[in-house]
Order: C-alpha cells, then sequence, then structure tokens
C-alpha cells in the first residue's frame, strides 16, 4: 500500500512539473522587442496606421472613373398634368383659357448606366499628397508609442534588475547574520558571551528576514509591472538575463555632441504637421480654380398606361449621352477668402512650435544631462559607503569573536550595512532611470 501512495505521489509531481510554465529568459532588447510585438497599445497604433493608408486608397479612388446603374419602374397612380392654352385644342376658345392636359403616362421605366471622370481638380490633387503626408504622420506617430513602449520596458526592467540584486544581498546578509547568531550562541554557552548580544543578533536576523520579505514581494510586484509593459500575461514567469554589472552608463555616449533637434520623433512629427497645414492651405487656395468632369450615360425607357408597356423589352426606346461639364465659381460671399485666413494663421501657429519645442528639447537635454551627472556622482558616494560599511562590519565581527569588541558595535555595523546597501542600490535606479531619460531626449533610446 505504502508503494502504491508513493507512486502515486511520483505521478501527481512529474504531471505538476509537466503543466508548470518554464521561465522565459528575457534580456532587455528582448523585451523591447516583444513588448512591440504584443503591446496591445500599440497594435490599436499600427491599426491607426493601416486606416491612414486605406484613406490614401479612399481619396484615390475619387480620381477614378465612377460607374453606376440604376432600374427604375413605376406606377404613377396620381398623373400630373399640365396646362396648355385651350385655343390649341379649340380655335374658338377664349384666348385667355387653359386646360389640363395628362403628358405623363401611368407607367414608367427605365434602366441607365451613368459614369464620370474626374479630368481636373486641384483640390483632388492636392487632397491626394496631403493623404500621403498624413500616412507619414500616422506612421511617426506609431514610433513615437514604440519609443514610449521602450522607455517604460526599460525602466521596469532596470527595476526588476536591481531588486534581484538586492534581494541576493539580502540572502547573504541573512546567511551572515544566522552564521554570527549561532557563533555568539556557542560563546554564550561558553560564558565568553551575555545573553542581551544573542538577543540583539536574533531581532536584526529577524528584522533582516522582514526586510527580505518585503524585498521578495516587491521584485513580484516589478516583475508584474515589467510583464504588464511587454504585453506578457501575469502568469507567465520571466527570467532576466542581463546583469547590472553589464550596463553601460557613458555620458560621452550618451550625450553626443552633433546632436540634431531631427532626432527626436517630436520634431520630425511637427515638421509633418507643417507640411500638412501647407498643403490644406494649398487646397482652399485651389477652391478658385475651375472643375472639369467628363460625364456619359446609356439606357433604356419606356412609358404606356398599362403595365404591359413597359413589361414588353420591345416598347423599350435606346437613348446615350456623352458630354464635358466645366463648373467655374464665381462668387461664394467671400467663404473661401476667411477659410484661407484661418488656415494661413494656423500654418503660422504651427510654425512657431517649432521655436516652442526646440526650446523644450534644450531644457529636457540639460536636466536629463544633469539628473543623470548628479546620479553617477551620488553612485560613486554610495558605492564607496558601502566599501567602508562593509570593512567596518567585518572588523567589527573579527573584534567581538576575539573578545576585543562589544556586540553593539556588530549590530550598530549591520545597521549601517543595510542602510549602505540600500542606498547603494536605490543610487544605482536612479542613475538607470537618468539613462533612459537621456537616451530618450537625445533620440537615441529606440533605433532600428
Amino acid at each position: 500500500m505504502r508503494k502504491q501512495i508513493s507512486l502515486l505521489i511520483a505521478v501527481l509531481a512529474l504531471l505538476g512539473k509537466s503543466y508548470a510554465q518554464e521561465p522565459m529568459p528575457l534580456g532587455l532588447q528582448e523585451s523591447i522587442k516583444y513588448a512591440l510585438q504584443h503591446r496591445a497599445s500599440l497594435q490599436a497604433t499600427r491599426n491607426e496606421e493601416r486606416i491612414a493608408k486605406a484613406r490614401v486608397g479612399e481619396i484615390r479612388a475619387t480620381g477614378l472613373p465612377q460607374i453606376n446603374g440604376t432600374v427604375d419602374a413605376g406606377n404613377n397612380f396620381v398623373q400630373q398634368q399640365s396646362f396648355i392654352p385651350a385655343i390649341i385644342a379649340d380655335e374658338n376658345a377664349d384666348p385667355n383659357a387653359f386646360i389640363p392636359v395628362t403628358f405623363t403616362p401611368a407607367y414608367t421605366s427605365n434602366a441607365t448606366v451613368t459614369g464620370s471622370q474626374l479630368l481636373f481638380d486641384g483640390s483632388y490633387l492636392i487632397g491626394l499628397k496631403a493623404a500621403k503626408t498624413y500616412t507619414d504622420l500616422s506612421r511617426k506617430n506609431t514610433a513615437q508609442s514604440e519609443i514610449e513602449v521602450a522607455e517604460q520596458v526599460s525602466k521596469a526592467y532596470y527595476g526588476v534588475l536591481v531588486n534581484g540584486e538586492r534581494m541576493e544581498l539580502l540572502n547573504q546578509n541573512l546567511v551572515r547574520l544566522d552564521t554570527l547568531l549561532k557563533q555568539t550562541q556557542v560563546m554564550f554557552e561558553n560564558g565568553v558571551a551575555e545573553k542581551l548580544d544573542v538577543d540583539r543578533l536574533r531581532v536584526q536576523l529577524n528584522n533582516l528576514k522582514v526586510e527580505l520579505q518585503k524585498t521578495q514581494r516587491l521584485m513580484e510586484l516589478s516583475e508584474n509591472l515589467l510583464k504588464f509593459q511587454m504585453g506578457l500575461p501575469q502568469a507567465q514567469p520571466v527570467l532576466l538575463t542581463d546583469e547590472l554589472a553589464e550596463v553601460d552608463i557613458d555620458m560621452g555616449r550618451l550625450y553626443p555632441q552633433s546632436f540634431e533637434y531631427s532626432n527626436r520623433i517630436e520634431y520630425s512629427i511637427l515638421e509633418t504637421q507643417r507640411d500638412l497645414a501647407e498643403l490644406d492651405l494649398r487646397n482652399r487656395k485651389s477652391g478658385y480654380l475651375p472643375k472639369l468632369l467628363l460625364n456619359a450615360r446609356y439606357g433604356y425607357l419606356a412609358a404606356g398606361n398599362a403595365f404591359s408597356n413597359i413589361s414588353n423589352l420591345s416598347n423599350y426606346l435606346e437613348f446615350g449621352y456623352v458630354g464635358a461639364q466645366l463648373q467655374v465659381p464665381i462668387f461664394d460671399g467671400l467663404r473661401k477668402h476667411y477659410q484661407i485666413q484661418q488656415t494661413k494663421i494656423a500654418l503660422d501657429n504651427t510654425k512657431l512650435g517649432f521655436e516652442t519645442l526646440r526650446q523644450s528639447i534644450d531644457l529636457e537635454l540639460e536636466q536629463a544631462s544633469t539628473e543623470l551627472t548628479n546620479a553617477l556622482d551620488v553612485l560613486e558616494a554610495q558605492q564607496e559607503s558601502l566599501e567602508l560599511a562593509n570593512e567596518i562590519a567585518r572588523v567589527a565581527k573579527i573584534k567581538f569573536q576575539e573578545g576585543v569588541g562589544t556586540n553593539l558595535e556588530v549590530v550598530s555595523a549591520e545597521t549601517d550595512l543595510r542602510e549602505a546597501q540600500t542606498n547603494y542600490y536605490a543610487a544605482i535606479y536612479d542613475a538607470l532611470i537618468a539613462k533612459v531619460n537621456l537616451e530618450k531626449a537625445t533620440g537615441t533610446l529606440l533605433t532600428k
């Protein structure tokens, strides 16, 4: 019976392993690439880009031949009458008298095919260019959304990296402090240390365990945030393959001397918006130009006072027409004039936006550069403080074990060490976030 139970447990364990999801190995670039392919908000933005491309086809279609077919049959149950002078029917009638006459048949039917071809329309030609430019604007909007996603994924990825390193260090601290507690317990049992020394270390160990639990929860939360930013299912475990030591934070590389405003997608978008405003102005002005169209009609017509007259195909009469139509705008109450005034002002506002954007980019560059410089200075100082705290903790432990130091020094050194570690990893995270901000400011965060 015991063998059967053991076998059942083993089978269940194997089944559990088979259904467990394997962690997905992720580097930063792989994470960004996955997000660009699977993030729902980006897919919606790309759909808008597809709509813009379809809009070009819609506008182009208005310049192609337009052909329609119509079949119409009906009963004029109240036939319209017209008045004619009575003298036409009776030469002796009063010259001022009129009599009603029915000209409309009781039944009419016609089958017609109509076609038209736009020969010239200034608005159509400019509209076609504007549609293509709008497609370019949609593509740039998609690129801007991709940069924002890359920024969010990068920051979330670095958050997981920092929390993972911090949790690993806390585990090492926990092992070291647990070992020190056991050694102090032995010293207490041998009469070398006091019970107060043991209790102090136990309090420190308990506090460290609580801190480790908090860090583990933060680690889970940061992983969930990363998966959310990537568009990855929350149930999918991840395994980060990048290391903090591999992250390069080089001010010279991150802030190139030959920076150009065109590197920023926002500047490129504004250029396209200016082009659209100029095309809109040209389109308004083209409203003064004439339009030329080619029209054609061909069909059959039948009429009679009995339904049999239109149901018999031999009664249908053939007709056809082909001609050109010229539409010349003469006066519209100055409507186009005021439309052109509005469009010119809108174009001026778009051009003024370049100066505002350049100033904004300059400020953002200066701010991001300063933040990263300060973060690197703080990181250097915190790294030195961490090294000193490690050394102080190591010496305090040796002195206590050799009987020339106090337990209070050990506890104080451990407290200072954990604080130095917290400050160090906070400084690392701030430096990484500042790095991402500077890459975004210089337009180098996402390069294809």
